[in-house]
C-alpha cells in the first residue's frame, strides 16, 4: 500500500493475500495513520506488514508498537547492521527494542500475551544493493532474519542498469539472492511490481516463497485504463 486510504486498506485485507505491506519509505503514511490502516487490513485476516522509510532501530519500534505483523527493512547491507535491526525489532531479553503498553497490546491488556511474541518479530531484509548481495551468506547467517526480499530497482540502479530489471546483471544478483538463501534455509521473495501473473508463476518457479504482488495505485491504474481510449 502507498495511498493512506482505511477503505483501500480493507479492500486489500479481504483479497486473500496472506499479508499486505504499507509503505513508509516511498508511500504518503504518516505514524497516525497506522492504527486504521492496520485495522483495515486486519478485518479480512491479513497480516499488516510495514516497510519502514529507514533501516533505523527505533522505526521499527514505532510500526511493532502499532500492530504490525512484521517489519520489512530496506537498505540492508551488512550482517552487522542487521543484527542491531533484529535488536531493534524484540523486547529484551532477545532484544533490546523498549518495553511499553501500545496498540500492539491493546495498551497492556494483553501485555503478558504479546510478550511472546515480541520476543520473535517477523523480520525481512531487502536487498536492494551490490553491497547487500556481496555479504548475503552473511546477512543470511543472522539469527531472527524471517525472510529476504530483493528491492528490484534499487538493486538494478546500484549495478548501473536502473529499472532494467530483465538486464544480465541484474538477473545474476538476484540468482545469487536465491541461491544464498536456499543455502540458509531463508524464504528469499521479491517485489513483483507490475501486476502480471505470469511474472508471478516465474518468481515461484525460481525458488521464491517470499513475494509482494503489485501496489494500490497500480491496482487501480491498471483498473481504471480507458478501454477505448486511443493509443
Amino acid at each position: 500500500m502507498q495511498v493512506p486510504n482505511a477503505d483501500f486498506a480493507e479492500i486489500l485485507g479481504d483479497s486473500g493475500y496472506d499479508w499486505v505491506a504499507v509503505d513508509m519509505e516511498h508511500g504518503s503514511f504518516t505514524r497516525s495513520q497506522l492504527h486504521d490502516i492496520f485495522r483495515a487490513l486486519e478485518l479480512g485476516g491479513t497480516a499488516p506488514f510495514a516497510r519502514i522509510a529507514e533501516p533505523l532501530p527505533i522505526l521499527c519500534q514505532q510500526v511493532l508498537d502499532a500492530g504490525a505483523s512484521g517489519v520489512i527493512i530496506p537498505r540492508v547491507t551488512s550482517a552487522t547492521q542487521l543484527r542491531e535491526l533484529v535488536a531493534g525489532c524484540n523486547w529484551p531479553p532477545s532484544g533490546k527494542r523498549g518495553v511499553g503498553f501500545s496498540r500492539a497490546n491493546l495498551y497492556g491488556k494483553y501485555f503478558e500475551m504479546y510478550a511472546a511474541e515480541a520476543q520473535q518479530s517477523f523480520v525481512v531484509a531487502q536487498i536492494e544493493s551490490a553491497e547487500a548481495v556481496a555479504q548475503l551468506d552473511e546477512i543470511c547467517s543472522v539469527h531472527g532474519l524471517d525472510a529476504v526480499m530483493v528491492g528490484p530497482y534499487d538493486l538494478s540502479a546500484s549495478l548501473g542498469h536502473t529499472g532494467e530489471l530483465d538486464h544480465p546483471e541484474v538477473q545474476k544478483a538476484v540468482k545469487r539472492v536465491i541461491e544464498s538463501c536456499r543455502a540458509a534455509g531463508v524464504p528469499s521473495g521479491l517485489h513483483v511490481v507490475q501486476p502480471n501473473p505470469d511474472q508471478l508463476r516465474h518468481a515461484i518457479s525460481d525458488g521464491h516463497q517470499f513475494l509482494a504482488y503489485g501496489t494500490d495505485a497500480i491496482f487501480m491504474s491498471v483498473a481504471v485504463q480507458n478501454p477505448i481510449q486511443p493509443r
